[in-house]
């Protein structure tokens, strides 16, 4: 697999290993394009991480709001592991500009040293920033329609479970992505959600119930689409154990979990 992996392929495997065994379902044709798209989706996602301060953070999502504009008006590419394949899969009309833009946008609200005020700028954030990455995956794999609403859904899910489980992550870096006024409803300021992330969890089991009723039921996919749906059935999993206060450690499960859903939800 190393050997037959382009570098673009391991980048994502390094960074991103959830997204990139689901990205192993795309159509060889549009493969490299979804690794692309993962990488962006990790590059936005590290922009706040590794800044010092939101300033330098909206600094890298502007460099690559500016690699996107540039790409999408026929200039050079810029010189990086991800902004390369990126601007090829643009170039190639694979990748839709103002979708990536969006994305970009998105991650904003991660930026506010205040916090997101409100749950429905979280649901934004959460449908903007990961609805929005499973529809631009959806577009590249051929998805219209009701496809993308459903995709849109999923991904916005996925993005709250993965924010769920790493929420003692964040808090260790001095970050709580919860929106202030849900926090308020369980007598949490931001700093004490901060300092002790075990006294989030009733509220993590309570979004994590929200989302899971509010998903789409499971469908068959066409089988083109199943790297853009399986992400989907991790998410389902992950929420899950979050409401049940069980949150599931990453491993085999989780790869057996989406070969399972392979098989089931194939068209």
């Amino acid at each position: 697999m190393a050997e037959s992996l382009s570098p673009l392929g391991a980048y994502v495997r390094q960074h991103e290993p959830d997204r990139f065994f689901t990205t192993l379902f795309a159509p060889p044709d549009r493969r490299e394009a979804a690794f692309a798209l993962a990488g962006l989706h990790h590059e936005l996602g590290r922009a706040r991480e590794v800044a010092s301060n939101p300033l330098i953070a909206a600094i890298r999502l502007q460099w690559w709001r500016d690699a996107i504009e540039e790409a999408a008006a026929g200039k050079p590419p810029r010189k990086h592991e991800v902004a390369e394949p990126l601007h090829a899969a643009i170039a190639a009309g694979l990748l839709d500009a103002p979708g990536l833009l969006a994305l970009a946008d998105a991650r904003e609200a991660e930026l506010e040293e205040e916090g997101i005020p409100t749950a429905a700028a979280f649901a934004a954030y959460l449908r903007g920033a990961h609805g929005g990455l499973a529809v631009a995956m959806g577009r590249l794999l051929g998805a219209t329609g009701p496809e993308l609403l459903a995709l849109q859904e999923h991904g916005a899910a996925q993005g709250l479970a993965a924010l769920l489980r790493n929420t003692g992550l964040l808090a260790s870096r001095g970050r709580c992505l919860l929106p202030l006024d849900l926090l308020a409803e369980a007598g949490l300021t931001l700093e004490e959600a901060i300092a002790d992330p075990a006294a989030t969890q009733p509220l993590a089991r309570r979004l994590a119930a929200q989302a899971l009723a509010g998903l789409p039921k499971p469908r068959r996919w066409p089988r083109p689409l199943l790297a853009a749906a399986l992400p989907a059935i991790a998410a389902r999993r992950d929420l899950a154990g979050i409401a049940a206060g069980r949150p599931a450690a990453r491993g085999t499960g989780d790869r057996l979990s989406i070969l399972l859903g392979w098989v089931l939800a194939r068209a």
